[in-house]
């Protein structure tokens, strides 16, 4: 894993939003249209190629596939890759994605936000129940594969640092999941482990960066406190943090790159678990980087919990320096700003710029408008530039992404 040795660098999270040719094809696929597989093999093969020359073409060094290759989400992709679930209709009221004390503290906020979004085209899988009926195992190697062989190609000729694929945590994979096969939860959630170890090894030994995304991490203090206590909701994650440290066994520290963030959803956040309360466990997590939410207005301030944290040695700090979650696109200035603050605290060669979270968290459901999407990765990668002179001098030379 490359550091900023002689110049800030740039990375994104990883979900970017899909081209009008794909997403065509998906929407055809979700709707049961039966597609030529060879004309959407070749759709996303090309997708991947021009989303990573307009990475590197933006000033972005670490790039991935935009996450073209995922059925579904970031997290319940994992559905198509995994044996033992079952899909069912929710039950009235058993809706967990309507949990958490920031909707209980802002209903009709958010009952205006879903009215606002109930003529978007959303995932068929959100709006069902994932169920384990049988044994979990790993069975979708030739879709990874194909995410791997795709982003590799449209590496070739590309000017860009490196690249990485990102994957589900055991704690974010088929999040809400229920059991009706295994003893209890915690036998189902090492078998999950175990299952994705084998996605996060292929990825790892195919010489790409592996990021391992977990907004559950945090995200669950919502859903769960109150009624539970703190003290629940810490020994939670210290536990799927012990179980994520499992499934990495035999990769290289170096090689993967974990994600902690408190969910995009563009709402209040006034729920959500402090940096502070946690960051002793997500520095647990066997990674060599850690990319941290840290631009939008909620936890923007937290940029100061590293004046008494210590970052590990040998380990990078990838703070979100531009939101995903606004249209308004961040001055340069003031991303330049935000890098040379958490420079100032762990040291700037163990600082890379990197976004809040994912643009596009579904195949058909994205954030902010895609000229906008562009327009921030731009302005990151011009407020590295201006960050970097400022550490290394006026005389510091860019390498030409164009």
């Amino acid at each position: 894993m490359k550091r900023s040795t002689n110049r800030i660098l740039t990375t994104h999270v990883g979900s970017l939003i899909r081209p009008p040719q794909l997403l065509e094809m998906v929407r055809a696929r979700q709707n049961g249209a039966a597609g030529n597989e060879l004309a959407y093999d070749k759709c996303l093969k090309d997708s991947v190629t021009e989303v990573v020359r307009r990475q590197s073409q933006s000033g972005i060094d670490v790039v991935n596939d935009g996450e073209f290759g995922k059925s579904t989400s970031w997290s319940l992709y994992a559905l198509k890759r995994l044996s033992g679930f079952e899909l069912r209709p929710f039950q009235p009221g058993a809706d967990t994605f309507a949990r958490g004390a920031d909707r209980r503290r802002f209903p009709e906020f958010y009952a205006e936000l879903e009215s606002r979004s109930a003529d978007r085209t959303w995932s068929k899988v959100t709006v069902e129940d994932a169920v384990c009926v049988g044994p979990i195992q790993y069975t979708g190697g030739q879709e990874l594969q194909r995410d791997i062989d795709n982003l590799k190609a449209g590496l070739q000729g590309v000017q860009v640092e490196e690249a990485f694929l990102p994957v589900a945590a055991p704690s974010s994979a088929i999040p809400d999941r229920k059991n009706e096969f295994y003893r209890n939860d915690e036998e189902l959630v090492i078998a999950l482990a175990e299952a994705l170890r084998t996605e996060y090894r292929t990825i790892a030994s195919s010489g790409i960066l592996l990021q391992v995304d977990d907004a559950r991490a945090a995200v669950t203090y919502d859903r769960m406190v109150p009624p539970a206590s703190f003290d629940d909701y810490y020994r939670w994650l210290g536990r799927h943090v012990e179980v994520l440290n499992h499934a990495l066994e035999g990769i290289p520290e170096e090689r993967i790159r974990y994600h902690v963030c408190w969910g995009s959803w563009p709402g209040p956040h006034t729920s959500d678990v402090p940096l502070k309360k946690i960051v002793d466990l997500i520095l647990k997590v066997r990674a060599g980087a850690y990319l941290i939410e840290a631009a939008n207005p909620r936890h923007e301030h937290e940029w100061q919990v590293w004046k008494d944290v210590k970052l590990p040695d040998g380990k990078v700090l990838a703070p979100g320096v531009v939101s995903h979650g606004t249209n308004v696109v961040e001055h340069p200035e003031l991303v330049a700003e935000r890098i040379l603050r958490f420079t100032g605290v762990v040291g700037r060669d163990n600082v890379i710029a990197s976004t809040d979270c994912g643009f596009a968290q579904e195949e058909l459901n994205r954030r902010v408008h895609p000229s906008i999407m562009w327009a921030k990765l731009e302005a990151m990668a011009e407020g590295a530039r201006i960050a970097s002179r400022a550490l290394w001098g006026s005389q510091i030379a860019f390498q030409s992404h164009s």
